[in-house]
């Protein structure tokens, strides 16, 4: 295992079905410069049950998940929601307790003391679990979006918009959650106001969904949003320019729902706005959004677009230097 003079840490980064949370995962991992190594996990209906009856298992894991899971262990586990916390905890025992565990958001209360590391979202408001030795916050989600990553997806797309004019008003829409809508009468306001806003500055609109969005909020959307745009809808053929929109964008406007779609359009400098209709936030969202405004990362939407600019936002940059502490032996919160 690792001492505090190794410079270099062998890292499984664990993923499973939630693009959200893989974008996470690995944007810690890949931060970190440590030879890394891909673990897919796959879950079973029996993946829903309680950590608490699950334990420190493989319960609930396909047969063909389990078996990537063997020695050599690593000296790093990187996962990312509650779903992937026994497994984790099974990797330790498995080690002999030497596998430090790395978690991205809270991973239920049972064996949360197996945790080397449990980076916590400030928006998720566990104020009392946040007192454990164990436990950081964080603002928004790691994600895979660099000023390095920025730099390429710019030169591969720049010259694909070349009809279009600019400035470019990207908008990145998510859609509805389990327990709140995204109705056409929102997308339709939604592409009104972004396609005024581009019209203002004598732009264009970039567009682009995901899986959530549903086909009437896109029809909604596109109704609302004349030419000059550039569309990418989920589904579609082809290379998604996500990462080009990101990248070349003058201003960005992203729907509140997600919290990964809002940090990956922090991690750039460009102007963000935040399109979220009291109706359809929920209140961590709300408390989220609220975070990224006081730290001047986004704006909410509004009616003019101003020349603005930030920081990147990089919350991956803080869960690392938490684990390079821990490798070393040194207390997690420095």
């Amino acid at each position: 295992m690792t001492d505090s003079s190794q410079t270099s840490a062998t890292v499984w980064a664990l993923t499973d079905d939630r693009p959200g949370n893989n974008a996470q995962v690995l944007g810690v991992a890949q931060a970190t410069d440590w030879p890394i190594e891909e673990r897919a996990i796959r879950y079973t209906p029996w993946g829903r049950l309680p950590n608490l009856l699950r334990g420190a298992s493989l319960v609930g894991l396909t047969e063909e998940s389990c078996t990537g899971l063997v020695a050599p262990w690593p000296d790093v586990v990187i996962a990312a929601g509650r779903r992937s916390a026994p497994v984790a905890r099974w990797i330790k025992r498995q080690s002999g307790g030497k596998t430090k565990l790395v978690q991205i958001m809270f991973p239920g209360r049972a064996g949360a003391e197996d945790f080397d590391i449990i980076a916590m979202p400030a928006h998720d408001a566990n104020r009392q679990f946040e007192t454990r030795p164990n436990v950081i916050t964080i603002t928004g989600a790691p994600s895979l979006i660099t000023p390095e990553v920025l730099l390429e997806e710019s030169a591969r797309w720049k010259d694909r918009f070349d009809s279009l004019p600019r400035p470019f008003v990207a908008v990145i829409v998510g859609g509805a959650t389990r327990r709140r809508p995204f109705s056409q009468v929102d997308a339709f306001e939604l592409g009104q106001r972004v396609a005024a806003l581009a019209k203002s500055v004598g732009g264009s609109v970039l567009l682009t969904t995901s899986r959530r969005t549903g086909q009437s909020a896109e029809a909604a959307m596109l109704q609302s949003i004349p030419e000059p745009r550039h569309v990418f809808l989920w589904g579609n053929d082809g290379d998604n320019p996500y990462r080009g929109y990101l990248a070349l964008a003058d201003a960005i406007v992203v729907t509140g729902d997600s919290v990964s779609m809002c940090a990956e359009a922090c991690a750039t400098e460009t102007p963000v706005y935040i399109y979220a209709p009291v109706h359809s936030t929920s209140a961590k969202h709300a408390r989220f959004h609220r975070d990224l405004y006081d730290r001047g990362y986004a704006r909410p939407l509004d009616e003019t677009l101003e020349d603005w600019s930030h920081p990147p936002l990089n919350p991956a940059e803080d869960v690392v230097a938490a684990v390079r502490r821990v490798v070393s032996g040194q207390p997690v919160k420095g």
